[in-house]
């Protein structure tokens, strides 16, 4: 599967690349949303991971933007946040994201959520 990471931070997009290539995806990057626009329409990933803690337009907005779009529309969308606070994960469902994944995700799990995520339906929010 293609799948992009939006996410600014390095450390946190170097992990989830590494083990989300160690288990045969592609990955494409993006460290911003404009940049994540550009890649999702160009490269129409099976999946975005989204971080919501973006500089300039925020994973929330960028999400809205996305579902707002016909080329990008049924691409499915997971947040990635560090925010754990209760109301974030009904914002991101909100927004248009289709599950969420709090940071530091548990290495161990990781690739076994995003492929679980993938093999069911892509139409219905995942606890």
């Amino acid at each position: 599967m293609k799948i992009l990471i939006v996410e600014d931070t390095p450390m946190n997009l170097e992990l989830a690349t590494d083990l989300l290539e160690a288990a045969g995806h592609m990955v494409l990057a993006a460290t911003s949303a404009e940049a994540g626009f550009e890649i999702a329409n160009r490269e129409q990933p099976d999946l975005i991971l989204m971080d919501i803690s973006l500089p300039g337009i925020d994973g929330l907005v960028a999400t809205r933007l996305l579902k707002a779009h016909d080329t990008t529309r049924s691409i499915p969308v997971i947040a990635l946040t560090a925010h754990a606070m209760e109301g974030y994960q009904q914002l991101a469902l909100e927004a248009g994201c289709l599950a969420y994944l709090t940071k530091p995700f548990d290495t161990r799990t990781f690739v076994h959520f995003i492929e679980t995520f993938l093999a069911t339906s892509k139409t219905q929010p995942m606890p």
